[in-house]
C-alpha cells in the first residue's frame, strides 16, 4: 500500500474574493437555538411543523431539515422524521451529555477549559479491512487518516486518529493543522455528525502516543472507538481516541433516553 502525506495547508482566496455566506440552514439553526436557549420552547415542547418553518424563514423544507439536524447534533431535540420536533431541554447543563461526547471541543467548552488541536499528519491511503467495515466502503477504497493531538487549555490530553471516506476527508486536509473542531467547519459544508456509536477500553500506548503526550510507551491510555453517521446513516468518520490516564472518565446515566457523558477526572 503506498501512502503519500497530503500538505494540510488551507487554500488561500484570490484578493478580492468575497468571504463564503453563511448557509441558509446554519442561520435557520442558530435562531431555534436562540429560542430554545431563551426558553421560547420548554423542555418536552414539540417545535413547529417543517412546512411552518419553512414558510416562516421562507428557505425550502431540505433546509429546515438541515438546520433541524444540526439541533439535533446538539442534543437540544429529538429528531424523528414524520413526527414534530421535541425539545429536550433549553440549556447546556441539560441537553450537553451527548452532544458533548460527541464532539471534544462542545465538551471542553462547556467546562469552561479552552480546547485546541494540532494536525500532525494527514494522509490519503486505502482503506483496510476495519476501516472498509466501519466505513462501509469497500476495501482498498481511498480514505484519510488524521493524526492529531488535542489539548485542554494547553495541556496534552489526548491523541485522535480518525479515518475519513474520501469526500469529507478532502475537506479536513484542506483545513489549518490549528483547526480547533473539524466538526463545526464541516457543517459549513454541509456535513453533519447525527449519531455515534461508542466502545471504550484500555490501549497501549505507541510510540506517537508517548511522543504527543509525554507517557511511557506500553503505558496504559483509556482508548474510546467512535463511528459517527450523519442524518441519513451513512457514516463520515471512524476514530480511535486515546486519553492519558487520569484527565478523563466517562459516565453513563439511565433514564427512558439513556446517556453517556464525559467528564475530568478519572
Amino acid at each position: 500500500m503506498n501512502e503519500a502525506p497530503h500538505d494540510p495547508a488551507p487554500r488561500k482566496p484570490a484578493p478580492g474574493t468575497p468571504a463564503p455566506r453563511t448557509p441558509l440552514y446554519l442561520k435557520v439553526a442558530g435562531d431555534l437555538r436562540t429560542a430554545i436557549t431563551a426558553g421560547e420552547y420548554g423542555s418536552g415542547a414539540r417545535l413547529p411543523a417543517e412546512d411552518e418553518l419553512a414558510r416562516r424563514y421562507g428557505v425550502s423544507r431540505g433546509t429546515v431539515r438541515q438546520a433541524l439536524s444540526a439541533l439535533r447534533t446538539d442534543g437540544l431535540i429529538t429528531s424523528r422524521r414524520g413526527t414534530r420536533r421535541v425539545v429536550l431541554g433549553g440549556g447546556a447543563g441539560e441537553a450537553g451529555g451527548v452532544a458533548e461526547l460527541r464532539s471534544f471541543t462542545r465538551w471542553a467548552r462547556s467546562l469552561g477549559e479552552q480546547p485546541g488541536g494540532r494536525t500532525e499528519t494527514v494522509v490519503r491511503g486505502e482503506a483496510d479491512a476495519e476501516e472498509a467495515e466501519q466505513l462501509r466502503i469497500e476495501a482498498g477504497g481511498p480514505v484519510y487518516r488524521v493524526l492529531r493531538l488535542r489539548t485542554l487549555s494547553g495541556t496534552p490530553v489526548m491523541v485522535e486518529r480518525t479515518t475519513y471516506p474520501e469526500p469529507v476527508g478532502a475537506l479536513v486536509a484542506d483545513m489549518p493543522p490549528d483547526t480547533v473542531s473539524y466538526s463545526e467547519q464541516l457543517a459549513r459544508h454541509g456535513v453533519l455528525f447525527a449519531d455515534a456509536h461508542h466502545t471504550i477500553d484500555i490501549a497501549a500506548a505507541d510510540a506517537d502516543d508517548a511522543r504527543l503526550l509525554g507517557c511511557p510507551q506500553g503505558g496504559a491510555l483509556l482508548r474510546e472507538r467512535r463511528r459517527s453517521t450523519d442524518p441519513a446513516g451513512t457514516p463520515v468518520e471512524w476514530s480511535q481516541d486515546r486519553y492519558l490516564p487520569g484527565t478523563v472518565s466517562f459516565t453513563v446515566h439511565t433514564t427512558a433516553t439513556s446517556a453517556l457523558g464525559r467528564q475530568l477526572g478519572s
